[in-house]
């Protein structure tokens, strides 16, 4: 049993990532799912595929390079964990370096980049910053 999930979706990314994978396969859930659609939307990934496999749900995520073999993602880092919990208000929502990156919260309305929490005038639990 995995005690933070959401470490462990990190690290299986960075780890796919840094060993130059095409693709990468994580256990299945509904955050997991909204956290790849926001990877995938901000243009971190290059695609997400739920898919199900002797009765066990997964995720497939296709990771992203550039031309000349260079990463996309030059970081993935957990912010909020399960013995330090992080909560900000709208004025105190971070920018990862210097906007270059996304921070990823929990809200009242869902999982919302850092830049879209701020035009709904919402905080929240910082989850991950992503550059």
């Amino acid at each position: 049993m995995n005690t933070d999930p959401i470490a462990d979706y990190l690290t299986r990314i960075r780890n796919g990532i840094m060993a130059g994978h095409d693709a990468v396969v994580i256990p299945a859930s509904k955050l997991k799912e909204r956290l790849s659609s926001i990877l995938q939307q901000e243009g971190y990934i290059h695609s997400f595929k739920a898919v199900e496999h002797e009765d066990r749900n997964y995720i497939i995520i296709n990771l992203k390079y550039v031309k000349g073999g260079g990463n996309v993602i030059h970081g993935l880092r957990r912010v909020s964990r399960p013995g330090l919990r992080t909560y900000v208000g709208v004025r105190d929502i971070p920018e990862v370096h210097g906007g270059l990156g996304i921070a990823i919260l929990t809200t009242p309305k869902g999982l919302l980049t850092g830049k879209d929490a701020k035009k709904q005038n919402l905080g929240g639990e910082v989850l991950a910053h992503v550059w």
